[in-house]
């Protein structure tokens, strides 16, 4: 799903992203509520940021990307958390692209999120190319998502990965 965001761009540099996890819901622009295989997802972006909500019967997890108050840019590289039965792990990093190559890499990544059932994607009024986009899956048991905070005057993409699963129990041979 591909969206105008109706809102003047914030969060204008990626070096002003910050992360955390457990964060109450905040005010969207844009949602995507999924369900995937029992796991109740919601999609949120929040003007060049996002929030992910994800429930299930082993519990909650809340993670947010944004220029939050009292948090520290910038993005973790990788973290990797115990949420009661699950692990969690997030990634991210950031791609400093040239003009054109940023122009092509935004125009792959939204229409892989536009065209998927699980993709959600906001552009922001006066630059096609300044955009937050979001895809989420399930495989093995696990729910995974990525996202894309495009910032096309600094010619960067913050692109990050999360999974969260079950922990597996380690079978000794």
């Amino acid at each position: 799903m591909l969206t105008t965001l109706q809102t003047a761009y914030s969060d204008t540099r990626a070096a002003d992203l910050a992360w955390a996890l457990g964060r109450e819901p905040l005010p969207a622009l844009a949602v995507l509520d999924l369900e995937l295989d029992g796991a109740r997802l919601q999609l949120r972006l929040l003007g060049a940021s996002h929030q992910v909500l994800l429930e299930e019967d082993g519990g909650t997890c809340s993670e947010t990307v944004a220029c939050i108050p009292g948090s520290s840019p910038p993005l973790p590289l990788g973290v990797a958390e115990r949420l009661g039965d699950w692990e969690y792990e997030f990634a991210a990093r950031v791609e400093t692209l040239s003009a054109g190559s940023f122009a092509g890499r935004a125009q792959e990544i939204l229409a892989l999120v536009t065209d998927h059932p699980h993709g959600l994607a906001g552009t922001f009024p006066g630059s096609p190319h300044a955009f937050t986009a979001m895809l989420a899956q399930r495989s093995e048991g696990q729910v995974r998502w990525r996202t894309w905070h495009a910032y096309p005057q600094e010619g960067q993409l913050v692109v990050t990965r999360t999974r969260v699963g079950v922990r597996m129990p380690v079978v000794a041979p």
